[in-house]
């Protein structure tokens, strides 16, 4: 299997988690991966359970889209982040419950819980409202995002950016896991939030969190 054809299948994978692991429904949201001087995305009013390699789409970062399927109506948030964004490599964009909740609010997540820093910030924002599919929509989406890896979209949902799939889609789990949190939080009261200093250390600390930067042990191998 060649590159392009390992990252199509791995975006179909990745839209199908989307849904397998309820962060979208039918034809909601979508998934988009960098590739040459563009990206594939996924296709417009595809239901995700189903997609398939063949079905992503091509879309330059000049907006030129190949092939005979339609990009996904958002297409131009995943293009201005790519252009915005080099380190950026994988977009997920969901509908999934919690974040369309708080986003109806209009609401941002603040530092209730350390693992807000997992965006990358002292809070997760949530961008202004603007109609699907627009111009002024990616462009309330990039201004959220700006020293940020993911926020909330204004009476929608949210978005998800990583260094690839497995990231992207990790983020996008752990910010609808804190917005269900924040929202059972709030459910008995005003939570009690963590300081700049807090965050600043938090923040720092995340830097090499885990096991960024060493070798992880396949499986089966030596530990």
């Amino acid at each position: 299997m060649n590159r392009e054809a390992a990252l199509r299948a791995a975006l179909a994978e990745t839209a199908r988690q989307t849904v397998a692991q309820g962060l979208n429904q039918g034809a909601s949201g979508n998934v988009s991966a960098r590739w040459e001087d563009g990206f594939l995305v996924t296709p417009s009013g595809l239901p995700g359970a189903a997609l398939q390699p063949a079905q992503m789409v091509f879309v330059g970062l000049d907006g030129e889209v190949r092939g005979d399927l339609k990009p996904s109506s958002e297409w131009r948030i995943h293009r201005d982040i790519y252009r915005a964004r080099p380190e950026i490599r994988a977009v997920v964009h969901a509908h999934s419950p919690y974040a369309v909740s708080l986003s109806c609010l209009r609401r941002a997540i603040p530092p209730f819980h350390y693992m807000v820093a997992a965006a990358g910030g002292r809070d997760i924002r949530c961008a202004d409202y603007a109609t699907f599919g627009t111009q002024a929509l990616s462009e309330a989406v990039l201004a959220a995002l700006h020293d940020r890896r993911a926020c909330l979209m204004s009476n929608h949902g949210q978005v998800a950016a990583g260094g690839n799939l497995e990231s992207a889609l990790a983020l996008a789990l752990e910010v609808e896991a804190l917005c269900a949190q924040y929202w059972r939080a709030t459910l008995m009261g005003e939570p009690v939030l963590l300081d700049d200093a807090e965050m600043d250390v938090v923040l720092e600390r995340f830097k090499d969190y885990g096991q960024r930067g060493k070798p992880v042990p396949q499986s089966g191998g030596a530990a």
